[in-house]
């Protein structure tokens, strides 16, 4: 399945839309406003949390942002390098090795999971929003949401 996560450009809170190939609500992703971490959640159309993502709070070299379930139980930190100068993200405590392959600001990224494809990421070129189209397996979808939720987030807390 195909879907497009587009940032919303008039948000306080960071909010984002995640629509299909027939520009339907599929999920949302709902910003706390004034939150110092970025505070995100992944939810589904009724509203329901299915992830929260959060940058961490304070970052001297290496950003790190964190994902937890919809019970609050970190599940997975996505973090870049000290020099990341090629764009690399790495995932980390998650059960299964994941892996992002390919530059993820660049026009696509791969998303390897124990050296396998699990989704592929492509960059959307706009001038106003970043947008990000994402193709996975529906029932992988909202945690590979979390995942370019997280990442988008660690970009954006290093350029402001």
């Amino acid at each position: 399945m195909k879907v497009y996560i587009k940032n919303k450009l008039f948000s306080i809170g960071g909010a984002s839309s995640v629509i299909n190939e027939n520009k339907e609500d599929v999920y949302k992703v709902k910003g706390r406003a004034f939150s110092i971490t970025r505070v995100k959640w992944v939810c589904d159309l009724n509203g329901n949390k299915l992830f929260k993502i959060r940058n961490k709070w304070f970052n001297f070299f290496v950003h790190k942002a964190f994902i937890y379930d919809n019970n609050n139980e970190k599940i997975a930190t996505v973090k870049d390098k000290f020099f990341n100068v090629k764009n690399d993200y790495f995932i980390l405590g998650n059960k299964d090795e994941i892996k992002i392959d390919g530059k993820f600001f660049s026009l696509s990224a791969n998303i390897l999971k124990n050296g396998e494809l699990f989704g592929t990421i492509r960059r959307q070129i706009t001038f106003i929003a970043d947008a990000f189209e994402l193709e996975a397996d529906e029932k992988d979808l909202p945690f590979l949401i979390a995942i370019v939720i997280a990442i988008d987030n660690i970009t954006d807390n290093k350029h402001n």
